[in-house]
């Protein structure tokens, strides 16, 4: 389930990116270079500046509304089946309270490479 959604997640975010970058600003944009001046042609400038208003804002809300949702489904999926790093060590006794957590000394040992 959670796979699938960032599938879906990635596409609109895809989507979201090329309906941005589709919009004409100031300096023209890339309407152009992708076939925004046929679509003015056809729907009139104002009908396509409207059109793709509405769905750059459809998008962001699906974009929203998904972003929610993985968050929702990712702290179930990870709450549910896992617990913390530190509550397994705790359980399994590695990690006891005011217990000596320095490291082992190792007896360093003079070497005679010359």
């Amino acid at each position: 389930m959670l796979g699938f959604l960032i599938t879906i997640h990635t596409i609109v975010s895809i989507l979201l990116v090329t309906s941005i970058l589709m919009q004409a600003s100031q300096g023209g944009g890339l309407a152009g270079s992708f076939g925004g001046q046929a679509s003015n042609a056809i729907l009139g400038s104002r009908g396509t500046a409207s059109l793709l208003s509405k769905i750059t804002t459809w998008l962001a809300v699906v974009f929203m509304a998904l972003a929610i949702l993985i968050s929702l489904v990712g702290s179930a999926v990870s709450s549910g089946t896992g617990s913390s790093v530190l509550q397994e060590a705790v359980e399994e006794g590695a990690l006891t309270p005011g217990a000596d957590l320095s490291l082992p000394a190792v007896p360093v040992e003079p070497s005679n490479d010359q």
